[in-house]
């Protein structure tokens, strides 16, 4: 398998969160929204300023792995610690097991700019078609 199971757990994690989330929003839709879908208009607002938190808790997270995977790193005798993780890197060269982890947290906050744009498109033509 090409990651670790560190970050397989993770992942897998993250999935049962997520998943834990949409269920429990969806309950709480039903029991405490409007009946009427037209009245749902400000549901695309929240779904977009929520999503702009998230994305600033996961970069908070990723702020927190690199200062984790650098330790690491440096306990474990790899050379150019400082250098290779520390900002303004966004990614960290190399391929050691500290570096391939934090990569792949780094990698998930940058896949949510990358779809943020189609979300937020979407989510304003559902808002004005529905």
């Amino acid at each position: 398998f090409l990651f670790p199971s560190s970050i397989s757990r993770t992942m897998a994690s993250f999935l049962f969160k997520s998943a834990g989330v949409a269920l429990g929003a969806t309950y709480v839709e039903k029991l405490y929204g409007p009946k009427d879908p037209e009245n749902l208009f400000g549901a695309t607002t929240v779904l977009l300023i929520g999503t702009g938190l998230w994305s600033v808790l996961h970069g908070m997270k990723v702020g927190k792995a690199r200062s984790k995977y650098m330790e690491l790193a440096t306990k474990d005798g790899e050379e150019d610690v400082e250098d290779r993780y520390a900002l303004p890197n966004l990614y960290v060269q190399g391929i050691s097991k500290h570096a391939r982890a934090f990569n792949a947290i780094q990698r998930s906050h940058q896949h949510i700019f990358e779809t943020f744009p189609q979300l937020a498109l979407s989510a304003m033509v559902g808002a004005l078609n529905f």
